[in-house]
C-alpha cells in the first residue's frame, strides 16, 4: 500500500471512532506507572493494578485474545487483552481493537503479571485511545537527509538517536554541576548585539522593528560576560546558542551550543589546570570513561597533558617563522598539502591555516600555548614574551577542543588591537572583529586580571564519534522547494 492508502485507511477509522462518540485526542491521561518501573520493579508490582500509557509498537490478535506491544520512553511491555463481557463506553476492547494501529498513542490500566511464557505484562480487558496516529512509522529509516528532515521520525525508528541527545543534555549538566561547585554564576546574555566581537567569524544580521535598527547575532558570548567582570562578578558563566554565519561540516554549524567562563584574579595557568579538569569531569559523567577512539585516534585524557608552543610546532613541522612569516612559503606549503583557496586571506589566517595542518594529524590530547599577538586579538601578551599571548588550546583528535587566555584588561592596549581589526575588516576581511568603543569604555573603568575559556558542543560531537548534525535534534537544512 502507498502511504495515500494507508492514511485513508486511518482517516475512516478515525471517522468510525469519533462516530462512536469517543473523542481521538482527549487532553488528559491518567498514568501513573512508567513501564521501565514494572520491568525493573516487577517483584514489588506483581499483582498491583497500574495504569500506563505510550505508543502502540506492535499488535497481535487471536480471535479472543490480543498482544500489544506498548511503548513509553522508559521501556516497552506487553499488554494482555482477553475478550470478556461488554466493552465499557468509550473505551477499546478485543472486539474494537481493529481500529487501532501501530503508532496510536493508549493508556491501560490492568493488574501486572506473567504470561504462560513468561513474559511480564499488564493483564487489562480493554484500553483508552489517547491519540490517533495518521501516519505509520516506518520500519527503517536511514536516508540520511530524510532523517534530518523528520527527526520525529528518525528518533522512533532509531532510539539510538534518542539516547545520543539524553547524553547530549549529560554534557551540559555536568559542565553546569562542575562550574557551580567551584562558585561560578550562571548568567545569561543577549543574543541580539549592535556590535558583535569575541571571535573570527561572519556573523549574520538581523532587523528589530521596535527600534529600527539591525542587529548581529552573537557569535560569541565573551564581551557581554568580561563587561560582567568589570560589573564586579568574579566567576561567571553561560552556556546557550551562538551563531557563526558560515558553512556546513562534520566540525561547523552555523547555530550551536556554546560555552564560555571568565574568572576573576586568574591567569592561563590557572585555567589550564582547571579546564582540563573539567573536560575529564564532563567526560567521565557523560560517557562513563576517559579513552575514546575518535576517528582513527585513540584518546586517553586520564593524565596530565603536554604543552607545546605555537610557534615551535610550526617552525619544527614546516620552518615556518610566525613572528616573520613569509607569505609565499604559506601558499606553497598549503598548495603542497591540497589545500584549495583563492589564498587571498591575510596573511594570520594563512598561518592559522597551516596550524590546522599539523592539528588534524594529533592525536592529544595537548595543551598548545602562545599563539602570536596577530592571531589573538583580545588575549594579553605574555610578559617573558612580548610577540605572544597568553592562550592556550586543548588539541584532542585533530581539533581545538576550547579556547582560553588571560583576557586582555589594558584598555590602551585593545583599542589598538581592535582598530587593527577594523582597518582588516574595512579591507574586506568579514570575519575580522569589530570595533568595539563600549567595551574599551568598560576597560577604562576597570576590569581586573581574569582567565577566559569556551568550548562548544563540538566537543560532544567529536567523543561521540559523530558528525554535527547527527548530534543536535534539528539541524538546520534547506528549505524544499
Amino acid at each position: 500500500m502507498l502511504l495515500e492508502d494507508y492514511r485513508n485507511e486511518r482517516l475512516r477509522k478515525l471517522e468510525e471512532i469519533r462516530e462512536r462518540g469517543i473523542d481521538p485526542y482527549p487532553a488528559k491521561s491518567h498514568r501513573n506507572t512508567k513501564i521501565s518501573d514494572i520491568i525493573n520493579y516487577f517483584d514489588e508490582k506483581q499483582g498491583q493494578s497500574v495504569t500506563i500509557a505510550g505508543r502502540i509498537a506492535a499488535i497481535r490478535s487471536f480471535g479472543k485474545l490480543v498482544f500489544i506491544k506498548l511503548r513509553d520512553y522508559s521501556g516497552e511491555v506487553q499488554i494482555f487483552m482477553k475478550a470478556e463481557g461488554d466493552t465499557p463506553e468509550g473505551l477499546f476492547g478485543v472486539k474494537e481493537i481493529k481500529l487501532l494501529d501501530i503508532g496510536d498513542f493508549i493508556e491501560a490500566t490492568g493488574r501486572v503479571g506473567k504470561t504462560q511464557t513468561g513474559e511480564i505484562s499488564v493483564f487489562a480487558n480493554s484500553v483508552k485511545l489517547l491519540t490517533k496516529s495518521l501516519r505509520p512509522l516506518p520500519e527503517k529509516f536511514s536516508n540520511k537527509e530524510e532523517r534530518y528532515r523528520r527527526r520525529y521520525v528518525d528518533m522512533n525508528v532509531n532510539p539510538e538517536v534518542r539516547e545520543r541527545l539524553v547524553r547530549r543534555s549529560k554534557f551540559w549538566q555536568a559542565t553546569r554541576d562542575f562550574m557551580n561547585k567551584h562558585g561560578f554564576i550562571e548568567i545569561n546574555i543577549p543574543v541580539l548585539e549592535h556590535t558583535t566581537g569575541g571571535a573570527d567569524a561572519q556573523p549574520f544580521v538581523t532587523h528589530m522593528d521596535a527600534l529600527d535598527e539591525d542587529f548581529y547575532l552573537r557569535i560569541s558570548h565573551e564581551l557581554p560576560l568580561k563587561r560582567l567582570i568589570g560589573g564586579g562578578f568574579e566567576k561567571v558563566y553561560d552556556i546557550g546558542p551562538r551563531f557563526r554565519n558560515e558553512g556546513v561540516d562534520d566540525e561547523h554549524l552555523p547555530e550551536h551550543i556554546a560555552f564560555e567562563a571568565y574568572a576573576a584574579y586568574e591567569n592561563y595557568e590557572d585555567g589550564m589546570k582547571f579546564y582540563e579538569e573539567m573536560m575529564k569531569y564532563v567526560a567521565m559523567e557523560t560517557w562513563g570513561t576517559l579513552k575514546f577512539n575518535v576517528s582513527g585516534f585513540e584518546i586517553d585524557l586520564d593524565c596530565e597533558w603536554p604543552r607545546y608552543k605555537y610557534a615551535d610546532l610550526l617552525r619544527e613541522k614546516f620552518d615556518v617563522d610566525v613572528f616573520n612569516p613569509d607569505r609565499e612559503q604559506l601558499i606553497r606549503i598549503l598548495k603542497e598539502n591540497g589545500v584549495e583557496s583563492n589564498f587571498d586571506m591575510t596573511t594570520p589566517h594563512l598561518i592559522d591555516h597551516v596550524w590546522k595542518l599539523i592539528r588534524k594529524t594529533s592525536a592529544g590530547p595537548y595543551w598548545v600555548i602562545e599563539e602570536p599577538l596577530s592571531l589573538s586579538p583580545l588575549a594579553k601578551k605574555s610578559v617573558a614574551n612580548p610577540l605572544v599571548t597568553e592562550r592556550f588550546h586543548p588539541v584532542i583528535a585533530g581539533t581545538e577542543m576550547g579556547n582560553g587566555f588571560s583576557e586582555l584588561n589594558d584598555p590602551l592596549d585593545q583599542l589598538a588591537r581592535f582598530k587593527e581589526q577594523q582597518a582588516a575588516r574595512d579591507a574586506g576581511d568579514a570575519e575580522a572583529q569589530m570595533l568595539d568603543m563600549d567595551f574599551v569604555e568598560m576597560l577604562e573603568y576597570g576590569m581586573p586580571p581574569a582567565c577566559g575559556w569556551g568550548n562548544s558542543e563540538r566537543n560532544f560531537w567529536l567523543l561521540e564519534g559523530v558528525p554535527g548534525r547527527e548530534a543536535v535534534p534539528f539541524p538546520t537544512m534547506k528549505r524544499l522547494s
